[in-house]
């Protein structure tokens, strides 16, 4: 759990930087400029492929391959082996994506996460500086309070961060 003591996360993107990771990511969105959207419907309905049927789909490329004259014509062993294909390498292009994505997600978490806890504290602080009459900061405490409203309790104190 942070604490304000141990701040995990202390930088902030550079307007350069940030524009530079938009920039790849606009070279990914070109590069593979033919990824496509499903609807909810099509990802639900769309049989997948999952560790022992991708086997059995090489399986199956392997003997429509060799086996060719037994199949009728309109079977695409071409076109069965690039959708392989691109399967296999989107693979290994989304494994890492998700590798990356889980590290923004997670540095995202610590970063909320330590500037709630900071202001739980300062709302704190508030709350006690209004309780011991200090000029102005009712109106501080008042404002902050309203995000703990309806919460249960006289809402002068949040959850412990």
């Amino acid at each position: 759990m942070s604490n304000l003591t141990n701040n995990r996360i202390d930088t902030v993107i550079s307007d350069a930087d940030l524009g530079k990771v938009n920039d790849a990511l606009d070279t990914i969105e070109n590069t593979l400029s033919f990824l496509i959207g499903l609807t909810v419907e099509e990802r639900v309905q769309l049989p997948k492929i999952n560790v022992a049927n991708k086997s059995f789909t090489q399986d199956a490329i392997n003997a429509v391959v060799n086996n060719s004259n037994m199949l009728p014509a309109y079977l695409d062993k071409t076109a069965m082996e690039k959708d392989m294909n691109l399967y296999n390498q989107l693979d290994k292009i989304a494994g890492r994506m998700r590798q990356v994505l889980e590290k923004i997600d997670d540095t995202q978490m610590l970063a909320g996460s330590e500037a709630f806890v900071a202001a739980l504290t300062a709302y704190k602080l508030f709350a006690a500086a209004a309780a011991a009459g200090i000029a102005g900061s009712d109106a501080v405490y008042d404002t902050l309070r309203e995000r703990f409203a309806g919460q249960g309790g006289s809402g002068a104190t949040p959850p412990a961060p």
